[in-house]
């Protein structure tokens, strides 16, 4: 039986990629760029300026990589939702122009539901609660009745921005995770705000506090430690009270922040005490990339699902909007 081939574009925030898998779980290929600052956050319009730049580039690599030629591929998918919209819309156009160029058919996926389905790809997970913490998103997430259902999530910003936000007061520069995880190494802990309400969490608080003792002086790396001992701590609270909920038996920890080692630690102590198999989405596709693109296009095409070229994006479409076909 002949191999359904995918190429999967990215492009819903920093980073750019394309990448080539099969329906028999193969990664031909994984290229990728992520658009960065020295200075300040990310800026929607430059991000999009930075993947119109380099998409044919890194298309054109990723087809070489995988050593073949557009008309090889079955179906093109991309990461229409959600997102910074003009970088969801440069990625769209890519997407068309290809389509058109080459007579492909094409799927926009969801791209938060695609590092769910992710740990299908990358571990032997099945039906885990999900654990999503990226930038944008921390949500605790169940499949129940054909929807992702949300069980807790943020009040206010992401678990990934309100470590970028920090971290750019203190000139970290962006992003600044992986700078607060080194420094957080030497430090030793403050008190913080603790801030959870009902199964939700809320870091806005928390940030500003932190911000202002930096002000006065307290130490990078003493806050760099405590803000990540919070954070994560409140997060491993609301788990383990899902998974009590939900009777679980798996755990699945998927988005950026789960590259954090300190965090994995943290969830890995709680799991085994409850007797929860724990999985985490390997280091390298832990963050946004288009691999999971390509396999959720797989599932979705193999679910008699298309979309025809007037596909529009949508910045602010839900984990729990989405109706699990396949």
């Amino acid at each position: 039986m002949k191999k359904l081939i995918c190429l999967g574009i990215e492009g819903t925030a920093h980073t750019f990629g394309a990448a080539v898998v099969t329906d028999k779980k193969e990664i031909l290929s994984d290229v990728r760029d992520m658009y960065t600052t020295e200075h300040g956050g990310i800026i929607p319009i430059e991000a999009a300026k930075h993947h119109r730049k380099l998409a044919d580039g890194i298309v054109d690599k990723a087809l070489k990589e995988a050593n073949l030629s557009i008309n090889e591929i079955d179906i093109i998918s991309f990461s229409r939702a959600p997102g910074l919209a003009p970088c969801l819309l440069a990625t769209r156009d890519k997407v068309v122009e290809l389509a058109k160029k080459h007579n492909k058919k094409i799927i926009g996926v969801n791209h938060a539901v695609s590092h769910l389905t992710s740990g299908s790809l990358f571990t032997e997970s099945k039906d885990p609660l999900y654990i999503y913490v990226s930038g944008a998103n921390t949500q605790i997430i169940a499949l129940i009745d054909k929807r992702f259902r949300i069980l807790g999530e943020t009040l206010d910003v992401g678990l990934g921005n309100a470590l970028d936000k920090f971290g750019r007061r203190i000139n970290l520069g962006f992003p600044s995770g992986p700078k607060i995880e080194e420094l957080a190494k030497k430090g030793k802990y403050i008190e913080l705000p603790y801030t959870i309400k009902g199964m939700d969490l809320a870091f806005s608080g928390i940030v500003t506090d932190a911000i202002n003792k930096f002000k006065k002086g307290s130490k990078k790396e003493d806050l760099c430690y405590s803000i990540q001992e919070t954070f994560f701590a409140m997060l491993t609270e609301v788990v383990e009270r899902a998974l009590a909920f939900t009777e679980k038996k798996q755990a699945l920890l998927i988005g950026g922040v789960a590259a954090n080692k300190r965090l994995i630690e943290m969830l890995n102590i709680m799991c085994k005490e409850r007797n929860v198999e724990f999985y985490v989405v390997p280091l390298k596709y832990s963050g946004d990339q288009a691999v999971m693109i390509s396999w959720q296009g797989i599932l979705e095409y193999n679910a008699k699902r298309k979309d025809n070229l007037n596909v529009d994006i949508d910045d602010s479409e839900r984990t729990d909007e989405v109706e699990v076909i396949w």
